[in-house]
Protein backbone atom coordinates (compact mmCIF):
# COMPACT_ATOMS: atom_id res chain seq x y z
CA UNK A 1 0.00 0.00 0.00
CA UNK A 2 3.01 2.22 0.03
CA UNK A 3 2.76 3.52 -3.41
CA UNK A 4 -0.67 4.47 -3.16
CA UNK A 5 -0.35 6.22 0.17
CA UNK A 6 2.85 8.21 -1.12
CA UNK A 7 1.07 9.24 -4.52
CA UNK A 8 -2.28 10.64 -1.88
CA UNK A 9 -4.65 7.90 -3.06
CA UNK A 10 -5.01 6.36 0.35
CA UNK A 11 -5.24 8.37 3.44
CA UNK A 12 -4.55 11.11 0.94
CA UNK A 13 -5.86 14.45 1.63
CA UNK A 14 -6.40 14.54 5.34
CA UNK A 15 -5.84 17.63 7.79
CA UNK A 16 -2.40 17.76 9.91
CA UNK A 17 -2.59 18.70 13.43
CA UNK A 18 0.88 20.11 15.06
CA UNK A 19 -0.73 23.09 16.94
CA UNK A 20 -0.14 22.05 20.69
CA UNK A 21 -4.11 23.12 22.10
CA UNK A 22 -5.77 21.22 18.92
CA UNK A 23 -3.54 17.51 20.22
CA UNK A 24 -4.46 18.78 23.22
CA UNK A 25 -8.51 19.34 22.75
CA UNK A 26 -8.33 15.62 20.42
CA UNK A 27 -6.85 13.89 23.67
CA UNK A 28 -9.96 15.31 25.51
CA UNK A 29 -12.05 14.01 23.27
CA UNK A 30 -10.52 10.64 23.04
CA UNK A 31 -11.12 10.62 26.99
CA UNK A 32 -14.36 11.58 26.91
CA UNK A 33 -14.75 8.25 25.07
CA UNK A 34 -12.54 6.44 27.48
CA UNK A 35 -10.00 6.16 25.13
CA UNK A 36 -6.03 6.52 26.09
CA UNK A 37 -4.87 10.09 25.49
CA UNK A 38 -2.41 10.07 22.46
CA UNK A 39 1.52 10.81 22.53
CA UNK A 40 1.70 12.25 19.21
CA UNK A 41 2.94 15.83 18.91
CA UNK A 42 1.45 15.31 14.90
CA UNK A 43 -1.09 13.73 13.21
CA UNK A 44 -3.55 13.92 10.49
CA UNK A 45 -7.00 13.42 10.67
CA UNK A 46 -10.28 13.25 8.28
CA UNK A 47 -14.13 14.86 8.32
CA UNK A 48 -14.68 12.35 10.98
CA UNK A 49 -11.53 13.05 13.37
CA UNK A 50 -10.40 9.75 12.19
CA UNK A 51 -6.27 9.55 12.50
CA UNK A 52 -4.73 6.45 11.10
CA UNK A 53 -1.42 7.63 13.10
CA UNK A 54 -3.30 7.57 16.05
CA UNK A 55 -5.12 4.28 14.82
CA UNK A 56 -1.54 2.78 14.70
CA UNK A 57 -0.64 4.22 17.83
CA UNK A 58 -3.24 2.60 19.60
CA UNK A 59 -3.39 -0.33 17.66
CA UNK A 60 -7.21 -0.06 16.84
CA UNK A 61 -8.05 0.40 13.23
CA UNK A 62 -11.96 0.72 14.95
CA UNK A 63 -11.33 3.37 17.47
CA UNK A 64 -14.12 5.51 16.77
CA UNK A 65 -15.97 2.97 15.37
CA UNK A 66 -16.15 0.14 17.86
CA UNK A 67 -19.29 -1.82 17.00
CA UNK A 68 -18.91 -0.67 13.21
CA UNK A 69 -22.46 1.16 14.59
CA UNK A 70 -23.18 4.59 16.06
CA UNK A 71 -19.53 5.94 14.68
CA UNK A 72 -18.19 8.57 17.02
CA UNK A 73 -16.36 11.74 15.70
CA UNK A 74 -13.77 14.51 16.73
CA UNK A 75 -14.14 17.86 15.15
CA UNK A 76 -11.37 20.66 15.53
CA UNK A 77 -12.08 22.58 12.53
CA UNK A 78 -15.03 23.86 10.40
CA UNK A 79 -12.39 22.63 7.74
CA UNK A 80 -12.93 19.20 8.44
CA UNK A 81 -16.13 19.38 6.55
CA UNK A 82 -14.11 19.40 3.12
CA UNK A 83 -11.89 16.47 4.01
CA UNK A 84 -13.13 12.79 3.06
CA UNK A 85 -13.74 9.95 5.48
CA UNK A 86 -11.36 7.23 5.23
CA UNK A 87 -12.30 4.33 7.30
CA UNK A 88 -16.20 3.38 7.76
CA UNK A 89 -18.02 0.55 7.67
CA UNK A 90 -21.02 3.03 6.17
CA UNK A 91 -21.14 4.25 2.51
CA UNK A 92 -23.37 7.24 4.14
CA UNK A 93 -21.05 8.65 6.92
CA UNK A 94 -19.60 10.97 4.61
CA UNK A 95 -23.14 12.32 3.77
CA UNK A 96 -24.48 12.47 7.24
CA UNK A 97 -21.33 14.45 8.53
CA UNK A 98 -21.24 16.54 5.57
CA UNK A 99 -25.18 17.49 6.71
CA UNK A 100 -24.22 17.56 9.65
CA UNK A 101 -21.44 20.61 9.02
CA UNK A 102 -23.76 22.41 6.76
CA UNK A 103 -26.74 22.55 8.82
CA UNK A 104 -25.05 23.62 12.17
CA UNK A 105 -22.02 25.86 10.80
CA UNK A 106 -22.52 28.84 12.83
CA UNK A 107 -22.45 26.63 15.79
CA UNK A 108 -19.37 24.78 14.81
CA UNK A 109 -17.63 27.35 13.66
CA UNK A 110 -18.56 29.21 17.29
CA UNK A 111 -17.48 26.05 19.65
CA UNK A 112 -14.15 25.44 17.77
CA UNK A 113 -12.80 28.85 18.56
CA UNK A 114 -12.77 27.58 22.14
CA UNK A 115 -13.08 23.86 22.41
CA UNK A 116 -13.47 20.18 20.41
CA UNK A 117 -16.79 19.07 19.56
CA UNK A 118 -17.34 15.02 19.86
CA UNK A 119 -19.71 12.85 20.08
CA UNK A 120 -21.56 9.76 18.57
CA UNK A 121 -23.65 9.05 15.12
CA UNK A 122 -26.29 7.25 17.18
CA UNK A 123 -28.90 5.19 15.51
CA UNK A 124 -31.26 2.40 17.16
CA UNK A 125 -28.63 -0.33 17.79
CA UNK A 126 -25.55 -0.84 19.26
CA UNK A 127 -24.79 -3.81 17.72
CA UNK A 128 -25.77 -5.52 13.95
CA UNK A 129 -25.98 -9.11 14.54
CA UNK A 130 -28.91 -9.96 11.86
CA UNK A 131 -29.87 -7.74 8.88
CA UNK A 132 -33.08 -7.06 11.17
CA UNK A 133 -30.79 -4.77 13.34
CA UNK A 134 -29.74 -2.44 9.98
CA UNK A 135 -33.33 -2.47 9.12
CA UNK A 136 -34.54 -0.95 12.27
CA UNK A 137 -32.30 1.99 11.92
CA UNK A 138 -34.68 4.64 10.16
CA UNK A 139 -32.96 8.23 11.41
CA UNK A 140 -29.64 9.14 13.23
CA UNK A 141 -29.17 11.28 15.92
CA UNK A 142 -25.77 13.24 17.01
CA UNK A 143 -25.30 13.18 20.25
CA UNK A 144 -22.85 16.23 20.50
CA UNK A 145 -20.26 16.91 23.26
CA UNK A 146 -18.17 19.74 24.24
CA UNK A 147 -15.05 19.09 26.45
CA UNK A 148 -15.63 22.60 28.45
CA UNK A 149 -19.61 21.85 28.12
CA UNK A 150 -19.63 24.86 26.36
CA UNK A 151 -23.34 23.71 24.83
CA UNK A 152 -24.83 23.01 27.85
CA UNK A 153 -23.49 26.83 29.25
CA UNK A 154 -24.85 28.75 25.99
CA UNK A 155 -28.50 26.63 26.91
CA UNK A 156 -28.23 27.89 30.48
CA UNK A 157 -27.14 31.16 29.45
CA UNK A 158 -30.00 31.67 27.49
CA UNK A 159 -32.38 30.63 29.72
CA UNK A 160 -31.18 33.31 32.18
CA UNK A 161 -30.91 35.91 29.97
CA UNK A 162 -34.46 34.99 28.58
CA UNK A 163 -35.34 35.30 32.75
CA UNK A 164 -33.27 38.86 32.78
CA UNK A 165 -35.97 39.96 29.86
CA UNK A 166 -39.42 38.53 31.13
CA UNK A 167 -39.14 38.76 35.00
CA UNK A 168 -38.27 42.44 36.36
CA UNK A 169 -37.09 41.29 40.17
CA UNK A 170 -34.54 39.53 37.65
CA UNK A 171 -31.83 42.45 37.40
CA UNK A 172 -31.92 42.52 41.55
CA UNK A 173 -30.28 39.02 41.96
CA UNK A 174 -26.74 39.37 41.48
CA UNK A 175 -26.24 35.37 41.89
CA UNK A 176 -28.44 35.58 38.36
CA UNK A 177 -26.03 38.64 37.15
CA UNK A 178 -22.95 36.88 38.24
CA UNK A 179 -24.07 33.71 37.09
CA UNK A 180 -24.40 34.59 33.56
CA UNK A 181 -21.15 36.47 33.47
CA UNK A 182 -18.86 33.24 34.36
CA UNK A 183 -21.23 31.65 31.85
CA UNK A 184 -20.46 34.30 28.86
CA UNK A 185 -16.84 34.43 29.77
CA UNK A 186 -16.48 30.62 28.17
CA UNK A 187 -19.38 30.80 25.84
CA UNK A 188 -19.38 34.69 24.00
CA UNK A 189 -22.20 36.59 23.15
CA UNK A 190 -24.55 34.20 22.05
CA UNK A 191 -26.40 37.24 20.69
CA UNK A 192 -24.34 36.88 17.69
CA UNK A 193 -22.97 33.58 17.97
CA UNK A 194 -25.50 30.00 17.79
CA UNK A 195 -23.66 27.46 19.96
CA UNK A 196 -26.04 25.03 20.51
CA UNK A 197 -26.38 22.85 17.19
CA UNK A 198 -29.79 23.43 15.52
CA UNK A 199 -30.43 19.65 13.75
CA UNK A 200 -29.03 17.11 14.77
CA UNK A 201 -31.49 14.43 13.35
CA UNK A 202 -30.98 13.12 9.86
CA UNK A 203 -32.95 10.58 8.10
CA UNK A 204 -30.70 6.92 7.24
CA UNK A 205 -32.58 6.07 3.88
CA UNK A 206 -30.01 4.17 1.70
CA UNK A 207 -26.52 3.29 2.56
CA UNK A 208 -23.83 0.14 2.24
CA UNK A 209 -22.42 -1.37 4.68
CA UNK A 210 -19.49 -3.60 4.86
CA UNK A 211 -21.20 -5.99 7.56
CA UNK A 212 -22.20 -9.31 6.28
CA UNK A 213 -20.04 -9.60 3.16
CA UNK A 214 -21.03 -6.01 1.90
CA UNK A 215 -24.68 -5.19 1.78
CA UNK A 216 -26.92 -1.96 0.32
CA UNK A 217 -30.05 -1.10 1.96
CA UNK A 218 -32.32 1.29 -0.19
CA UNK A 219 -35.35 2.28 1.21
CA UNK A 220 -38.33 3.59 -0.83
CA UNK A 221 -41.96 4.55 0.37
CA UNK A 222 -43.74 1.43 -0.45
CA UNK A 223 -40.78 -0.98 0.01
CA UNK A 224 -37.32 -1.76 1.34
CA UNK A 225 -34.86 -3.41 -0.67
CA UNK A 226 -31.81 -5.28 0.51
CA UNK A 227 -29.03 -6.27 -1.91
CA UNK A 228 -26.59 -8.79 -0.41
CA UNK A 229 -25.67 -12.68 -0.03
CA UNK A 230 -27.96 -15.10 0.97
CA UNK A 231 -25.46 -16.20 3.54
CA UNK A 232 -26.00 -12.88 5.29
CA UNK A 233 -27.82 -13.50 8.82
CA UNK A 234 -31.94 -12.88 8.55
CA UNK A 235 -31.21 -12.71 4.39
CA UNK A 236 -34.61 -13.39 3.46
CA UNK A 237 -36.25 -13.98 6.82
CA UNK A 238 -36.17 -10.47 8.27
CA UNK A 239 -39.74 -8.71 7.23
CA UNK A 240 -40.13 -10.77 4.16
CA UNK A 241 -43.60 -9.48 4.00
CA UNK A 242 -42.18 -5.61 3.80
CA UNK A 243 -38.92 -6.52 2.45
CA UNK A 244 -37.24 -7.47 -1.20
CA UNK A 245 -34.40 -9.26 -0.73
CA UNK A 246 -31.90 -9.81 -4.41
CA UNK A 247 -28.74 -11.53 -4.66
CA UNK A 248 -25.68 -9.49 -4.98
CA UNK A 249 -24.85 -12.31 -7.68
CA UNK A 250 -28.00 -11.57 -9.38
CA UNK A 251 -27.57 -9.16 -12.03
CA UNK A 252 -30.84 -9.44 -13.57
CA UNK A 253 -32.89 -8.85 -10.77
CA UNK A 254 -30.26 -5.61 -9.29
CA UNK A 255 -30.43 -4.25 -13.02
CA UNK A 256 -34.94 -4.43 -13.25
CA UNK A 257 -34.45 -2.95 -9.56
CA UNK A 258 -32.75 0.32 -10.20
CA UNK A 259 -34.54 0.59 -13.52
CA UNK A 260 -38.13 0.29 -12.03
CA UNK A 261 -37.54 3.09 -9.28
CA UNK A 262 -35.79 5.79 -11.57
CA UNK A 263 -32.42 4.83 -10.48
CA UNK A 264 -30.12 4.32 -13.35
CA UNK A 265 -29.56 6.55 -16.52
CA UNK A 266 -29.88 3.46 -18.90
CA UNK A 267 -27.65 4.07 -22.62
CA UNK A 268 -28.76 6.79 -24.59
CA UNK A 269 -26.64 8.67 -26.61
CA UNK A 270 -27.43 12.54 -25.39
CA UNK A 271 -25.53 11.91 -22.43
CA UNK A 272 -23.33 8.71 -23.55
CA UNK A 273 -21.64 10.67 -26.17
CA UNK A 274 -20.82 13.93 -24.02
CA UNK A 275 -19.91 12.06 -20.96
CA UNK A 276 -17.33 10.18 -22.39
CA UNK A 277 -17.89 7.36 -20.10
CA UNK A 278 -18.25 4.53 -22.74
CA UNK A 279 -14.39 5.67 -24.16
CA UNK A 280 -13.55 5.90 -20.47
CA UNK A 281 -14.72 2.28 -19.76
CA UNK A 282 -12.94 1.04 -22.74
CA UNK A 283 -9.42 2.43 -21.65
CA UNK A 284 -9.95 0.75 -18.52
CA UNK A 285 -10.71 -2.77 -20.05
CA UNK A 286 -7.56 -2.66 -22.34
CA UNK A 287 -5.46 -2.02 -19.37
CA UNK A 288 -6.77 -4.80 -17.65
CA UNK A 289 -6.78 -7.61 -20.62
CA UNK A 290 -3.53 -6.32 -21.26
CA UNK A 291 -1.46 -6.88 -17.82
CA UNK A 292 -4.01 -9.92 -17.18
CA UNK A 293 -1.75 -11.54 -19.89
CA UNK A 294 1.35 -9.95 -19.24
CA UNK A 295 2.58 -9.43 -15.32
CA UNK A 296 5.53 -8.26 -16.29
CA UNK A 297 4.13 -5.22 -18.81
CA UNK A 298 5.07 -1.79 -18.46
CA UNK A 299 2.85 0.98 -19.98
CA UNK A 300 5.07 4.08 -21.60
CA UNK A 301 3.70 7.96 -21.14
CA UNK A 302 1.44 7.81 -24.21
CA UNK A 303 -0.71 5.60 -22.87
CA UNK A 304 -3.58 5.91 -25.52
CA UNK A 305 -1.03 4.80 -28.33
CA UNK A 306 -0.01 1.84 -26.55
CA UNK A 307 -3.74 0.65 -25.51
CA UNK A 308 -3.92 1.03 -29.65
CA UNK A 309 -1.37 -1.40 -30.38
CA UNK A 310 -2.01 -3.82 -27.60
CA UNK A 311 -5.45 -4.36 -29.20
CA UNK A 312 -4.09 -4.39 -32.77
CA UNK A 313 -1.37 -7.19 -31.46
CA UNK A 314 -3.78 -9.02 -29.30
CA UNK A 315 -7.02 -8.93 -31.29
CA UNK A 316 -7.58 -12.65 -30.82
CA UNK A 317 -7.24 -12.30 -27.24
CA UNK A 318 -9.70 -9.93 -27.89
CA UNK A 319 -11.93 -11.36 -29.56
CA UNK A 320 -12.08 -14.61 -27.74
CA UNK A 321 -13.22 -12.33 -24.28
CA UNK A 322 -16.09 -10.27 -26.00
CA UNK A 323 -16.73 -7.13 -24.00
CA UNK A 324 -14.46 -4.41 -26.19
CA UNK A 325 -16.05 -5.49 -29.33
CA UNK A 326 -19.39 -5.18 -27.27
CA UNK A 327 -18.27 -1.72 -26.22
CA UNK A 328 -17.04 -0.79 -29.50
CA UNK A 329 -20.29 -2.08 -31.22
CA UNK A 330 -22.34 -0.13 -28.27
CA UNK A 331 -20.48 3.12 -28.78
CA UNK A 332 -21.69 3.24 -32.80
CA UNK A 333 -24.85 2.24 -31.89
CA UNK A 334 -25.31 5.36 -29.58
CA UNK A 335 -24.01 7.41 -31.85
CA UNK A 336 -25.69 10.77 -33.26
CA UNK A 337 -27.73 10.78 -30.13
CA UNK A 338 -29.19 7.38 -30.67
CA UNK A 339 -30.31 4.76 -27.77
CA UNK A 340 -29.92 1.15 -27.05
CA UNK A 341 -32.95 -0.47 -25.92
CA UNK A 342 -31.99 -2.75 -22.60
CA UNK A 343 -33.58 -5.60 -23.07
CA UNK A 344 -31.26 -6.24 -26.17
CA UNK A 345 -28.39 -6.62 -23.90
CA UNK A 346 -27.29 -9.03 -21.24
CA UNK A 347 -27.35 -8.28 -17.79
CA UNK A 348 -23.58 -7.52 -17.81
CA UNK A 349 -24.34 -5.25 -21.26
CA UNK A 350 -26.80 -3.42 -19.22
CA UNK A 351 -24.43 -2.53 -16.25
CA UNK A 352 -21.50 -1.57 -18.72
CA UNK A 353 -23.50 0.92 -20.38
CA UNK A 354 -25.08 2.81 -17.57
CA UNK A 355 -24.25 5.16 -14.53
CA UNK A 356 -26.25 6.32 -11.74
CA UNK A 357 -29.24 8.57 -12.31
CA UNK A 358 -28.16 12.70 -12.34
CA UNK A 359 -30.05 14.28 -10.00
CA UNK A 360 -30.97 11.24 -7.85
CA UNK A 361 -30.18 10.95 -4.27
CA UNK A 362 -29.16 7.61 -4.44
CA UNK A 363 -26.94 8.60 -7.47
CA UNK A 364 -23.51 8.22 -5.81
CA UNK A 365 -24.40 5.18 -4.31
CA UNK A 366 -25.96 3.27 -7.51
CA UNK A 367 -22.55 4.46 -9.15
CA UNK A 368 -21.04 2.31 -6.38
CA UNK A 369 -23.34 -0.51 -6.64
CA UNK A 370 -22.72 -0.47 -10.82
CA UNK A 371 -18.81 -0.64 -10.14
CA UNK A 372 -19.56 -4.13 -8.28
CA UNK A 373 -20.50 -5.40 -11.99
CA UNK A 374 -17.78 -3.36 -13.65
CA UNK A 375 -14.82 -4.05 -11.31
CA UNK A 376 -12.67 -3.40 -14.15
CA UNK A 377 -12.99 0.32 -14.13
CA UNK A 378 -10.74 1.20 -11.63
CA UNK A 379 -11.15 4.56 -11.40
CA UNK A 380 -15.11 3.93 -10.77
CA UNK A 381 -13.75 1.57 -8.03
CA UNK A 382 -11.40 4.06 -6.53
CA UNK A 383 -14.10 7.04 -6.65
CA UNK A 384 -17.07 5.01 -5.43
CA UNK A 385 -16.10 1.80 -3.56
CA UNK A 386 -12.92 2.68 -2.03
CA UNK A 387 -13.32 -0.11 0.73
CA UNK A 388 -13.55 -2.61 -2.34
CA UNK A 389 -10.77 -1.05 -3.86
CA UNK A 390 -8.24 -1.27 -1.64
CA UNK A 391 -8.88 -4.97 -1.14
CA UNK A 392 -8.98 -5.64 -5.05
CA UNK A 393 -5.47 -3.25 -5.15
CA UNK A 394 -3.63 -5.83 -2.87
CA UNK A 395 -4.69 -8.92 -5.09
CA UNK A 396 -3.14 -7.27 -8.28
CA UNK A 397 0.31 -7.58 -9.79
CA UNK A 398 3.07 -5.12 -8.74
CA UNK A 399 3.39 -3.64 -12.69
CA UNK A 400 -0.94 -3.34 -12.66
CA UNK A 401 -0.87 -1.61 -9.02
CA UNK A 402 1.80 1.37 -10.22
CA UNK A 403 -0.01 1.71 -13.58
CA UNK A 404 -3.72 2.12 -11.78
CA UNK A 405 -2.11 4.42 -9.77
CA UNK A 406 -0.44 6.63 -12.04
CA UNK A 407 -3.46 6.25 -14.22
CA UNK A 408 -5.95 7.87 -11.43
CA UNK A 409 -3.19 10.40 -9.86
CA UNK A 410 -3.41 11.91 -13.63
CA UNK A 411 -6.91 11.64 -14.72
CA UNK A 412 -8.62 11.89 -11.46
CA UNK A 413 -6.60 14.04 -8.64
CA UNK A 414 -5.88 16.84 -10.68
CA UNK A 415 -9.66 17.40 -11.00
CA UNK A 416 -12.02 15.39 -9.14
CA UNK A 417 -14.87 17.30 -9.29
CA UNK A 418 -14.24 17.75 -12.54
CA UNK A 419 -14.12 14.53 -14.20
CA UNK A 420 -17.05 13.30 -11.63
CA UNK A 421 -19.18 15.90 -13.68
CA UNK A 422 -17.75 14.91 -17.07
CA UNK A 423 -18.00 11.00 -16.44
CA UNK A 424 -20.93 10.77 -14.19
CA UNK A 425 -22.75 14.03 -14.14
CA UNK A 426 -22.33 14.25 -10.10
CA UNK A 427 -22.44 18.12 -8.90
CA UNK A 428 -20.54 18.52 -6.10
Amino acid sequence: MKHLIDSSLYFGDLMEIAEPHLVERYNEALTGFGLPRTELSTFRIDKTGYSPEVAQELDDPKYLDPKSVNRRFIILSPRQKQLPVVHTAFSNTSALMHEFFETNARAINTLTIKDVVYGEIEDSVFEASTIEDLLSIEQVEFKVYTSKNLSKKAVELRRLSDRLVKEPSAWSDDDLLNRMVSLAQSTGDIRNHDVVPKEVVFRHNAFWTELFGGLYIFVDNDQTTVIGHPGAPGFRRSRPWQVSYIDAADRKQIYRFLLETGRVDTPRGSWVERSGLIDHRINMLIDKLAFHFDDDLETPKSRARWRKNWVSKNSDIVEEEGTLPFMLWAKRELSNWSSIDVDELDTRGRFLLSRGRPGHPDQWLVNQLISDHVKFDYVSRFIFAKPSFYAEYRSWEKNYRHHVVDEISELYLPDKAGLRATLYDIED
